[in-house]
């Protein structure tokens, strides 16, 4: 039999048959993105009321996820009248925090004098504990909103510039040589290579800022607040309110969750260039 007469039953390849696939694979990808979390969380909600029904605990030491479910409705008016200083709060710590660190880093690259002396600065003031860092700012800036961003912006501050430092260092040395044969400036070097760089590095860390910044909100609340997450988790824990302590837990969590996949988003946007994985 001559090699014309063989007749393979191959499958068609052709590119509508790839651009198919492609698109079969992804929407598999974007499903299992989404049920994953989903299955995840109603897991966990399920172990909670197991928990609470099994061991018949008590609802004002543990509520079950039906009565916190209630609280959150029959109490929305002043959860989120709460909720509001808190995000602004958050907001304002992630902004300015990330800001001062992003420049900071942008000057350490740049001279390493001043990183040799004011890094080791950085790595103390990180390791107080922001319970001590708190009351400090409290007696300084008074017991207004100012002190709340500022923590919230310390918490934010230092996972940034960790990471920006080390995404602007960590440039390919071939491309770096490359621009310098090309005569390149220092600013184009650092905007058209070393920026690009650390951008996934960046937003390694703001996706850590965007949760850490909520929790430095309300921990600057419960020093001294009479508005807020913070200030209502205190008085429902004194009031042994335990549904509106959860509710107000659940809420705060719910917002750090949009808070980091707002981030996550962003960076799908920004960077194209990362292998799909990635994200």
């Amino acid at each position: 039999m001559s090699t014309s007469q063989i007749k393979l039953n191959l499958p068609d390849v052709g590119p509508d048959a790839e651009a198919d696939a492609y698109f079969a694979g992804r929407r598999r990808r974007i499903w299992r993105a989404r049920a994953m979390p989903a299955l995840g969380i109603a897991g966990l909600l399920l172990a909670w009321w197991a928990v609470v029904a099994g061991f018949d605990i008590k609802p004002f030491i543990a509520p079950s996820p039906g009565l916190v479910l209630q609280t959150l409705f029959d109490k929305r008016d002043v959860l989120l009248q709460n909720l509001l200083p808190t995000t602004i709060e958050a907001v304002g710590g992630f902004l300015l925090g990330n800001l001062l660190a992003i420049v900071l880093a942008t000057v350490f690259v740049h001279n390493k004098t001043l990183q040799e002396i004011f890094y080791p600065v950085a790595v103390m003031i990180n390791s107080i504990p922001v319970v001590a860092k708190a009351p400090i700012l409290v007696l300084i800036m008074g017991n207004g909103i100012e002190p709340k961003i500022t923590i919230a912006a310390i918490v934010c501050f230092f996972p940034t510039l960790v990471n920006m430092v080390r995404g602007l260092e960590a440039v390919n040395p071939q491309s770096l040589e490359l621009m310098q044969v090309l005569s390149a400036s220092k600013r184009e070097i650092f905007f058209k290579l070393r920026l690009f760089n650390s951008l996934p590095y960046l937003f390694s860390a703001l996706r850590i800022a965007a949760s850490m910044s909520v929790i430095g909100a309300v921990v600057g609340e419960w020093i001294g607040a009479t508005e807020g997450v913070g200030a209502m988790i205190i008085q429902a824990t004194y009031a042994f309110d335990s549904a509106l302590l959860y509710a107000a837990i659940v809420m705060c969590a719910a917002m750090s969750g949009t808070f980091f996949l707002v981030i996550a988003a962003l960076e799908r946007w920004l960077i194209k260039w990362q292998p799909q994985n990635a994200h």
